[in-house]
């Protein structure tokens, strides 16, 4: 048994934050599993100009504070995501504020932004690394001005990431889904596209994609806003989807009712639905990452086949444990082969047009 099978029982014992914060310390101290069987080749895709080992990336909410993206990217990760990251630092919601729904295969939190700042998190992203990472932006809760936390946010690490996620889609600061409306996230991504060319020109750098982070809980006039404010800012990309405030019916844990984003298992379906329909507006031109519910080959594949360029998980590894990630891919290569594809390009919206 390695050390990662060995921890998990321990982890589960221990109160949500404090395991994770527990995983993030045995991580940052380099006591995890490396990957060491290379990926099927018919894993690798290209997008944006960056060659991806797998489709397969942990979600933006894990390593907040950049203190364990190298260990993440070397359990076999073909990208990860660190942030939050807001202008100042802050403490978040008062604790307790991570709930599991064991029950249910589903956590609850509502953190709040709760990460180290910019000064802090930058030295942290200096040096050589090996593999892909996106870093996530946010306001700060107190901020009089949203628009000028995010060129912050963009300014200082565009140069440093391979791609940077404008995140608009938390339902645990308040009024930061309003930022979705129309209007307010056009202006939003023009702003924040202008401060990363800016900062990359100065380092001498060329661009990262900009991806913008949305909810789940649109409806349909809100998913066309998306779809057309994507194509037209221009962005490079959306990610699909947030946690959700919605509690679908059948939950069965008592933290149903806690406040916050529900994540995990019955976030799959909703946040699937908003992928399709997303990629049907945008008629497969605009790459997208498909998050929300992933805990195996196939529910991979059928984020994949939707519109997603590449997928994320999170909350299934808090259940699963990270060789959850090895069995993904291996069902994710079985699956493209059975159904003739050489490659998960080929995969990428098959399915959505399907009602």
């Amino acid at each position: 048994m390695d050390a990662a099978s060995l921890t998990m029982p321990l982890l589960r014992r221990l109160p949500p934050e404090t395991a994770h914060d527990l995983t993030i310390r045995l991580l940052a101290c380099g006591l995890a599993p490396r990957s060491r069987a290379g990926d099927d080749p018919i894993l690798a895709t290209r997008l944006w100009g960056l060659d991806f080992p797998n489709p397969v990336g942990l979600a933006a909410g894990f390593d907040k504070n950049a203190q364990a993206y190298r260990a993440i990217l070397g359990l076999g990760f073909g990208l990860t995501e660190i942030g939050t990251v807001t202008p100042r630092p802050q403490a978040g919601n008062p604790k307790p504020r991570l709930f599991r729904l064991s029950e249910d295969a589903a956590v609850v939190n509502r953190m709040g932004f709760n990460n180290d700042g910019i000064e802090a998190v930058l030295p942290r992203l200096q040096g050589a690394r090996s593999g892909i990472l996106g870093i996530n932006i946010g306001k700060n809760k107190d901020s009089t001005d949203a628009v000028e936390d995010y060129v912050k946010g963009a300014a200082a690490f565009a140069p440093l990431a391979d791609y940077l996620v404008v995140n608009v889609s938390s339902p645990n600061t308040p009024g930061l889904r309003d930022l979705q409306r129309r209007e307010p996230f056009l202006e939003l991504a023009r702003a924040v596209r202008a401060a990363r060319d800016a900062a990359c020109a100065a380092a001498g750098k060329a661009p990262p994609p900009l991806l913008l982070k949305v909810a789940p809980d649109l409806d349909e006039s809100q998913i066309e806003d998306v779809a057309e404010v994507a194509m037209t800012a221009p962005a490079e990309g959306l990610i699909i989807s947030n946690t959700t405030i919605a509690r679908p019916a059948g939950l069965r844990s008592l933290y149903r009712a806690e406040a916050g984003g529900l994540s995990g298992a019955p976030l799959f379906e909703a946040s699937t639905d908003v992928l399709r329909r997303i990629a049907r507006l945008t008629n497969g031109q605009m790459p997208l990452i498909g998050v929300g519910g992933i805990s195996s080959g196939a529910q991979a594949y059928a984020k994949i086949r939707a519109g997603a360029s590449l997928v994320q998980l999170y909350s299934a590894l808090v259940y699963h444990g990270p060789g959850l990630l090895g069995r993904i891919k291996h069902d994710l290569a079985e699956r493209l082969r059975a159904d003739g594809f050489s490659s998960v390009a080929e995969a990428v919206g098959t399915d959505r047009d399907r009602v």
